[in-house]
């Protein structure tokens, strides 16, 4: 025989040893969540479950905790499952102990860092092993571990291995603290959500138009005069903690000071046909100015000399769609023709980088709305000068884009920056290799703008992965709502309703219609919970199981062997994980009524031979 054809079967064997462990993890008995790239389980049986049982690991700052975490959670939780696994149950001996072994423990959390990790536990053996490349790795191997553990007394799979690596390098989730205010342990117990879920990145959206919660000691009459008051504001013990706590989860904490204008990402009103005439909006006693520590009192309160329209009504009496001053209730943009700004600006910058280690550096620069800088007189006598709304956005990204890399940050603007139809930038001004887009508009459409131009982007689009959709519009006195009964309802006021389901969210490939090396660079995707009608009375609910459907696609994808999407699959499985969540402390919402777990296949569309 030849080399050529030793070459030939070596590769068939290869193909061969790849292809076995996807066709053997269909229909196990027992489930993970995301379901893992290769689960090798030929025998599906399992052992007991040491009352004394051990998890050994090389020490490490982030990893012991988890470890510590794991253990506790393994041995306390008495899990039962919705329904009993069809697994054999053997007398064996019990097993004792899981040793994690890591490759590179010096590697820090940052995008890219390599999550793999494969589990073996042995069917006759006291001992399981697992190996990672990382310690981030191994955190998700172990969250795969504890989900193989249930009963009392407690039992564990056995005689499998899995192996077990993600496809998409960023999977987030972007929560907005500035609309309404969220405790620190609920922003804990999201993250420890997000890990269980293995999410890896918490977008935390702070400041906002409405409020400014984060105290900062460079500039402390921002929070002092801008947040909603002193028991609504983060502390710089609060963000340590957050981080600190994020570093134990493996999940990144990427900052978010939106500016320089009022950039709501939820312009509830702005695409929504019924409103943009002035006429259905009613306002009481024509316009008036009101002022308030939620709005962009949330920069104004502190300093107004830096803020164009700041505090206005933000659709003054009479004036149409392209002249409100506002995309929601809210006013006031930072003007960029004003040095202090800068001032302002940088100080702020700097000092998240203290806070937050993460090279990501979200700047924002979403939504500027024309009307707030056109009101804003020293604005208007530079367009007297034959000047333009994009050139002042220009003047801004260019005065602080190259300080935001200065400080050794990679910067992520929202997609509006380049792609907005009135107030854009040029492209050149952000080279790709040191600029990062988020696309939330237009689905697959803009993110082919945004891959087709050379950026990295990550996919948070509206019309999928918008957690607050659904639940109409928040301004009163609207007169969207006065019509006569069995008119059509629409979108129910909600600019992006409906409301996205799971379904919606698990079969959405945020990589459609892409070339391959167009989806290269595409980093991953985050959903996201704007906060106009949210608080932590709903977080837990809003968020789960819809992000789980999510981290599943990003980590694992959304189709079966044979390419078929296995959504219809996945409700078992998922039904399991809301249970095991809910164990946990998450209040995450039901998808099925219990009786459709109890008897499975009877709740399906449709009848299957």
């Amino acid at each position: 025989m030849n080399i050529n054809n030793y070459s030939t079967i070596f590769n068939l064997l290869l193909l061969f040893l790849t292809l076995v462990p996807s066709i053997l993890a269909v229909g196990s008995p027992i489930n993970i969540w995301p379901k893992p790239r290769s689960f090798v389980w030929t025998t599906p049986q399992a052992i007991p479950f040491s009352p004394s049982f051990v998890i050994t690991s090389p020490p490490h700052p982030y990893l012991t905790p988890a470890v510590n975490r794991y253990l506790s959670q393994i041995q306390t939780a008495n899990y039962n499952p919705l329904l009993a696994p069809a697994i054999n149950f053997t007398t064996s001996l019990p097993l004792q102990t899981l040793t994690i072994i890591i490759s590179d423990l010096k590697a820090t959390l940052s995008h890219g860092v390599n999550e793999s990790y494969t589990l073996t536990i042995p069917s006759k053996s006291t001992s399981a092993t697992l190996t990672a490349a990382t310690p981030w790795g191994a955190m998700r191997g172990l969250e795969s571990f504890s989900q193989l553990v249930w009963g009392s007394p407690a039992r564990v799979a056995a005689g499998l291995v899995i192996s077990d690596w993600p496809i998409f390098e960023h999977r987030g989730i972007l929560l907005d603290t500035s609309r309404n205010y969220y405790g620190v342990e609920d922003l804990l117990r999201l993250i420890g959500g997000m890990s269980a879920n293995k999410l890896n990145v918490f977008h935390w959206h702070i400041t906002d138009s409405h409020s400014f919660p984060l105290v900062l000691k460079s500039e402390p009459a921002l929070a002092g005069n801008g947040s909603y008051g002193s028991d609504m504001q983060y502390s710089t013990e609060d963000v340590k903690r957050i981080v600190q706590f994020g570093l134990e989860h493996g999940v990144r904490v990427i900052p978010e000071i939106d500016m320089p204008g009022k950039f709501s990402i939820l312009s509830l009103c702005a695409r929504f046909p019924a409103i943009r005439n002035s006429r259905s909006i009613d306002v009481i006693n024509g316009s008036f100015s009101y002022r308030s520590a939620g709005h962009t009192g949330s920069w104004a309160d502190a300093y107004p000399e830096i803020v164009a329209c700041a505090n206005m009504f933000w659709m003054p009496a009479g004036a149409s769609w392209e002249d409100r001053l506002a995309a929601e209730p809210g006013t006031g943009h930072l003007n960029p023709l004003i040095p202090k700004t800068y001032d302002v600006v940088k100080n702020v910058f700097t000092e998240l980088t203290t806070l937050f280690p993460d090279t990501f550096f979200h700047g924002g620069a979403d939504e500027v709305v024309p009307g707030c800088w056109k009101a804003d007189p020293t604005i208007q006598k530079y367009l007297a000068n034959n000047g333009t709304l994009s050139q002042v956005l220009e003047i801004f990204i260019n005065s602080t884009y190259p300080y935001i890399l200065s400080l050794n940050r990679t910067a992520v603007y929202w997609e509006d920056v380049i792609l907005d139809g009135e107030i854009k930038v040029n492209p050149s001004i952000l080279p790709p290799e040191t600029t990062i887009m988020q696309t939330w508009n237009g689905g697959p459409n803009n993110t082919k703008r945004l891959v087709s131009a050379g950026y990295r982007t990550i996919v948070s689009s509206a019309d999928y992965y918008y957690l607050d959709c659904g639940h109409g519009d928040f301004t009163g006195n609207n007169s969207i709502y006065d019509q006569p009964p069995g008119t059509e309802q629409g979108k129910g006021g909600s600019w992006c309703g409906p409301f996205k389901t799971w379904q919606l969210i698990y079969n959405y490939d945020i990589t459609y219609g892409l070339t391959e090396a167009e989806a290269k660079l595409v980093l991953g995707g985050e959903v996201a919970l704007w906060s106009e009608q949210a608080d932590a009375t709903v977080l837990d609910s809003r968020i789960w199981p819809r992000s789980s459907a999510m981290a599943e696609v990003l980590w694992s994808g959304n189709r079966d062997e044979a390419g078929m999407k296995r959504s219809g699959e996945a409700t078992d499985r998922l039904n399991e994980w809301i249970n095991r969540m809910v164990k946990r402390g998450v209040k995450a919402e039901p998808i099925q009524p219990l009786w459709c777990i109890r008897n499975p296949g009877m709740c399906n569309n449709a009848m299957t031979a």
